[in-house]
């Protein structure tokens, strides 16, 4: 199934800019900016989505509890041992399951099994649904739980 919409391009690219701040050792949010700055004089490096701006902010900004919770469903893996690119994936998808509420989980590991198709290994569409399935079962929790807090002056909802 080809996924075309807005939403699958700003994930991809959210995985990209992931996968390659990982690499440079660079921050994803310094990509963001500077990506920004160049697209004034070259479009040629394309537009970053709000959608992909939000989900690279909140992989950042939640960075050690999702590794903590990936890590935590990986069955005889290491995350730092997985190929980058699955790593990316899994941060998104994971960050997508606890805060992007206007998303079905479902709809988010699927979208993550697709880009593992697109960008990773053969191994990896099955990997990435394996330990996705296990970590959307906490979602509903997570969710709620991050609904019930109160929202300090300031915040978005």
């Amino acid at each position: 199934m080809k996924h075309s919409g807005t939403r699958h391009k700003a994930r991809n690219r959210a995985v990209d800019l992931l996968f390659e701040a990982e690499a440079k050792g660079v921050s994803p949010l310094e990509l963001i900016d500077q990506r920004r700055r160049i697209f004034v004089v070259d479009d040629s490096v394309g537009t970053i989505h709000d959608y992909t701006e939000r989900a690279v902010k909140g992989v950042t900004g939640d960075a050690a509890q999702i590794d903590a919770v990936i890590s935590s469903h990986l069955d005889k893996w290491q995350l730092d041992r997985l190929p980058a690119v699955d790593r990316a994936i899994l941060r998104l998808a994971a960050w997508e399951l606890f805060n992007a509420d206007d998303v079905d989980p479902v709809v988010i590991v699927d979208e993550a099994v697709q880009l593992a198709k697109e960008l990773s290994t053969d191994n990896s569409p099955a990997f990435v649904n394996g330990v996705l399935a296990k970590i959307a079962e906490l979602a509903p929790q997570v969710r709620a739980a991050a609904a019930a807090q109160p929202q300090e002056p300031g915040d978005e909802a």
